[in-house]
């Protein structure tokens, strides 16, 4: 019979469970409930609430939601966002990550206290990310975010430097900035950075690498628009080459599993843990089938 495992260490952070604990509790009293742009980056966990009322809302379709609740999630939001609601007679339900709440404030106040003639602040992030747009807001968007190598040519070398980091980002990738910056600077330039990186996202690249060489097949849920889920995956793979990439429990191919003796399930932030039980499931399934042949 295949052994199949559910990595513990999987699933939703700290900040994903409270948003959409808000919201199912707000749902709870009245409806609808609208959320600005995707609750968390999976499609099934987003039609899940949807069908218990809840509504996704973009930037150009605000308006919709006049006079009703809006839910701001995990990733947070820039000033100007806010600004919008209260014009729209919008009422708040404010459930940004506590973590990158503290990142905000952090970033604002080195915006409003180094003054922008010398300094340059630095956000180490994915240009375009929710996250991200919420950091950059914090300074009039005069933020600079890299990402790649590449980006550096986006600093000028000559000024004063202060770097963030988006909370979801690698630890080893942030360091490695630091390490390009510092080469790069000029003799009298002030460079000064702060680890903003969330260690319960952070420590999700060692565990996974565990899990993954602890089983001969791995199956990594995700969703399609996770960029963490992008990222632990690779890492996954990295450590096993059995290892799979699905979205939905359809993409679980049957001959995979054959002549497998151990399964590992594991996934995302974004990754509900009901979703990996059911993939969970549906391997038995297979198993069984295969059994009985």
């Amino acid at each position: 019979m295949i052994k199949i495992d559910i990595d513990n260490n999987s699933g939703f952070c700290f900040g994903v469970v409270r948003a959409i604990e808000k919201a199912e509790s707000e749902l709870q009293t009245l409806t609808p409930l609208y959320c600005l742009g995707d609750i968390v980056h999976n499609e099934l966990e987003v039609e899940r609430l949807h069908s218990k009322g809840m509504i996704t809302l973009y930037a150009n379709t605000i308006e919709k939601a006049k006079g009703k609740r809006v839910l701001i999630r995990a990733h947070g939001e820039p000033p100007t966002t806010y600004e919008t609601l209260k014009n729209h007679g919008i009422q708040v339900i404010d459930a940004t990550c506590p973590v990158v709440l503290r990142l905000q404030q952090r970033v604002k106040t080195a915006y409003e206290t180094h003054p922008k003639e010398e300094w340059q602040i630095v956000i180490y992030g994915k240009k375009g990310h929710a996250e991200v747009i919420g950091l950059v807001g914090q300074t009039d968007n005069n933020a600079i975010v890299v990402e790649h190598p590449d980006d550096l040519d986006r600093i000028d070398f000559n000024k004063n430097i202060y770097l963030f980091s988006q909370t979801t980002k690698s630890l080893n990738g942030f360091n490695q900035l630091i390490d390009n910056i510092e080469k790069r600077i000029s003799a009298n330039v002030i460079f000064e950075h702060v680890d903003t990186i969330c260690r319960q996202v952070a420590n999700r690249i060692p565990n996974i690498r565990t899990f993954a060489l602890q089983h001969d097949i791995v199956f990594f849920v995700s969703g399609e628009k996770s960029s963490n889920g992008k990222a632990l995956f690779e890492e996954c793979k990295k450590a096993n080459t059995n290892s799979y990439l699905i979205f939905r429990i359809e993409d679980i191919k049957p001959q995979l599993l054959t002549n497998v003796s151990s399964v590992g399930i594991c996934g995302a932030t974004s990754t509900p843990t009901w979703l990996m039980e059911k993939v969970a499931e549906r391997i038995k399934e297979i198993a069984l089938q295969l059994t009985n042949k």
